[in-house]
């Protein structure tokens, strides 16, 4: 046990969660139910100064020390076993200039309390396609969201961060100050320090048009052919994917839609509605759909319209990949081993980038890389019943395994999981694996902040 006084002289001000108190439980739990772990302290913190403290206390007990923003990374990485949790979540402070169009947002928040907060000013942020993910988590990997044609990743919109390091210091990271640092939390995870706070610019989307068109699973390659076909000539305020799941068994659901499974053809188009109706027109048009639920929607609603496929508590397990191309081939493989996936949980989702603000951003200039795939595919197997984790995990391995030919060698580091070590490193950096490791060495010479997809230091 680490003595709760000896934590509150050092100038914590925080609430301290050891085993045995009655929330301990609660506050060790993440989104992926599968990670059971057990940390000797649960610290939530309420500043900057809060975090350098507990930073300082794990470096001096050499203990392993987790940060968690909102815990929805798939991995796990947010909590420990026998070491500290760094607890960013009563961080929830959201300060909005619309004049300048940007905001001011602290690590504990999550993207829809973000968007709730810029909606009356008719104003969004780029990152999440669901709410409930986490800022800070998203945006130190990449930020896709539903934004991401038309304004980028999170990333591309991050003018400054709060930094605790290391050492205890607290620095701001910029394009003009600390600058290796700022191009090496953009993409490089939260190997560099612990971000307490993020400046983003932030873009007029008060209504956009938003939605999802539903077909049977039995016309699931067709329609997906017929997005990736639309893809090729959509206009840059559209940002839509094709997804494979199971419709809830939900009584107020028509009869044969209850717990079908589906192929989804939806997303945002963000501009003017006229404009969206327009572009959106043939892919809405096609089949015809067994549902179409387009509309114009307050952007803070539509960041939330696929979070029922995404609920917390559920036993998960990812596998991600981009692809060279998107071909028939590979579609059919994806169809058919949806159609003997072992959970109804599971969600099998296609995203397209194409030729949009995503790619203009010169390969150099941050440390996410990839932006010359357009294509990905993420595999979000979900189930729990503890009984079914073999079952659903060799099902997700053999189907990413079957894709093999069509992989591009790239990743996607905030898709990743806890399983892919080295390999998913420099799946998600590549070349540019030598300059983080470099810059780790400056700041984090000891490797402290290693519960994560983790880069060395050198030097």
């Amino acid at each position: 046990m680490i003595d709760g006084s000896e934590v509150r002289q050092a100038g914590f001000k925080g609430q301290l969660i050891q085993p045995g108190d009655p929330d301990y439980d609660d506050a060790r739990a993440v989104f992926n139910a599968s990670i059971d772990r057990r940390p000797v302290l649960i610290a939530r913190c309420v500043d900057a100064s809060d975090v350098a403290a507990i930073v300082a206390l794990g470096r001096d007990r050499k203990l392993p020390l987790a940060v968690r923003s909102t815990g929805h990374n798939v991995a796990g990485y947010g909590v420990c076993d026998d070491g500290i949790v760094i607890d960013l979540s009563p961080m929830k402070a959201i300060a909005v200039d619309p004049s300048a169009h940007t905001v001011q947002v602290e690590s504990g928040c999550n993207w829809g309390e973000v968007n709730d907060a810029l909606q009356p000013h008719g104003l969004a942020a780029t990152g999440g396609f669901v709410s409930i993910t986490g800022v800070a988590g998203l945006t130190l990997g990449g930020g896709l969201g539903w934004l991401v044609r038309k304004h980028g990743l999170a990333l591309d919109n991050l003018l400054s961060a709060e930094v605790v390091l290391a050492d205890g210091r607290i620095v701001t990271a910029s394009s003009h100050e600390n600058e290796d640092l700022f191009w090496a939390i953009r993409g490089g995870g939260g190997n560099f320090g612990v971000v307490t706070s993020f400046e983003f610019k932030v873009h007029p989307a008060g209504t956009v048009l938003a939605g999802i068109v539903l077909h049977p699973a039995g016309a699931a390659a067709g329609a997906i052919r017929r997005w990736r076909d639309l893809e090729a000539s959509a206009p840059e305020e559209s940002t839509l994917g094709a997804l494979l799941f199971h419709m809830p068994d939900d009584p107020s659901l028509p009869e044969p839609m209850r717990g079908a499974p589906v192929v989804g053809l939806g997303g945002v188009y963000a501009g003017a509605v006229e404009a969206g109706e327009r572009a959106l027109q043939a892919l809405r048009e096609y089949g015809p759909p067994l549902v179409d639920k387009f509309a114009p929607t307050p952007y803070n609603e539509a960041q939330r319209m696929a979070d029922f496929l995404w609920p917390p508590g559920l036993r998960s397990y990812w596998k991600s990949g981009y692809l060279k191309a998107l071909d028939d081939a590979a579609i059919d493989i994806v169809v058919d081993r949806f159609s003997r996936v072992p959970s109804k949980r599971t969600v099998i989702v296609f995203e397209s980038y194409g030729n949009s603000a995503w790619s203009r951003v010169p390969e150099s200039a941050t440390a996410f890389g990839h932006r010359d795939w357009p294509w990905n595919i993420v595999v979000t197997s979900a189930w729990s019943d503890a009984e079914q984790s073999e079952r659903n995990i060799a099902w997700t391995r053999e189907l990413f395994d079957a894709l093999g030919p069509y992989r591009a060698p790239g990743a996607y580091v905030n898709y990743l999981g806890g399983d892919e070590g080295a390999a998913g490193l420099v799946a998600a950096y590549g070349d540019k694996l030598g300059r983080l490791a470099v810059i780790k060495g400056i700041y984090d010479p000891e490797n402290v902040f290693r519960l994560n997809q983790n880069v060395e230091p050198v030097g």
